[in-house]
């Protein structure tokens, strides 16, 4: 089922063929990371991993431009890398330390940053698809360009508020992309079992939102897509729809045995599409670099990660008077 056919992509070019391939790296390194540390209590909660994923919100980022707003649901590590958020910052922030983005406070699902225009992660299903279009109604008030990328899930494509969003958003023709990441069992149910129509491209259909799929294991795809329907959403056309075709290696979250599929099927898709692979592949073949020098990319990501969780271990607690500040009275 991966790749998708989506006809023929456009190559990226050495420089940004280099850079894609280092965002995803730092992503898939990070989320290795966290999920060591978590493993030895470092991290409690709730923890959910991108490794696998990491093409779809890299190829977004490498198509939007500075102003255009994100926000996402509760997968969000990679989404907060790819925006420039500071890895020391999301890894304190999952430890709860206050060096963490939302000071130790919110953890892994509720972190943010007006600087790079990251709108959070949200740990309630859906709920980040209202907001997005709320964003996306502000920047056509404020008579900006500026376009909100609203990711969510398959399993939050089902919830209700995704529909009130979609009928608003076509209604005023805000510019708001919604980037559905299918990474084909939700919280651990298959997408074939739980949904009367799988192709989720076709969900705006009734509220005429144009929609399309994307091979979301291909960096290349995703920045293709991601460069038209920008484009198309700037010029005051409305929504658009992009169902990225992806798969996550790990469970749901830290505490999915993700039983309900089989190791068979993970090894084929790692072998078959992953995404950091194709890259590292297609760099080589093109002789952008050499084999050595994406190896000392790797070491250097390994130490930037190394060193946000060595700030994350040490960096000091919230002080117990944090309790009674940055809420609503």
């Amino acid at each position: 089922m991966l790749p998708i056919d989506a006809g023929p992509v456009q190559e990226l070019g050495r420089e940004v063929d280099l850079k894609a391939f280092r965002d995803m790296l730092l992503i898939r390194r990070f989320e290795e990371k966290a999920g060591q540390l978590y493993g030895m209590g470092l991290i409690g909660g709730f923890c959910h991993l991108y490794i696998g994923q990491e093409a779809v919100v890299v190829g977004m980022q490498l198509a939007s431009k500075e102003g255009d707003q994100v926000v996402t649901g509760y997968r969000d590590h990679g989404h907060m890398l790819a925006c420039g958020m500071d890895p020391r910052g999301v890894m304190a922030e999952l430890t709860g330390r206050r060096g963490g983005y939302s000071k130790g406070k919110g953890g892994s699902m509720h972190m943010f940053s007006r600087e790079k225009n990251f709108f959070g992660g949200h740990g309630i299903v859906g709920a980040q698809v209202s907001l997005g279009t709320g964003f996306a109604f502000a920047n056509r008030y404020r008579k900006t360009d500026n376009v909100c990328l609203t990711y969510f899930g398959d399993g939050a494509a089902n919830q209700g508020q995704v529909y009130e969003s979609f009928n608003m958003a076509s209604l005023w023709k805000l510019p708001v992309i919604y980037i559905i990441e299918n990474n084909r069992y939700a919280m651990g149910t298959s997408v074939a079992r739980a949904t009367a129509q799988p192709d989720l491209s076709k969900r705006g259909a009734s509220f005429n939102i144009p929609g399309e799929l994307v091979d979301g294991m291909d960096v290349r795809a995703v920045k293709a897509a991601g460069d038209r329907v920008l484009s198309y959403c700037r010029s005051g056309e409305g929504p658009y729809i992009l169902e990225m075709k992806t798969y996550r290696y790990r469970g749901h979250s830290m505490s999915d045995p993700a039983k309900y599929r089989t190791r068979e099927e993970v090894e084929k898709v790692r072998i078959e599409s992953d995404p950091i692979e194709q890259s590292r592949a297609r760099i080589l073949a093109n002789g952008w670099v050499d084999e050595d020098a994406l190896k000392k990319m790797d070491a250097d990501v390994r130490k930037i990660v190394n060193e946000a969780a060595e700030f994350a271990t040490y960096d000091p607690e919230p002080d117990a008077s944090e309790l009674y500040t940055d809420i609503l009275r």
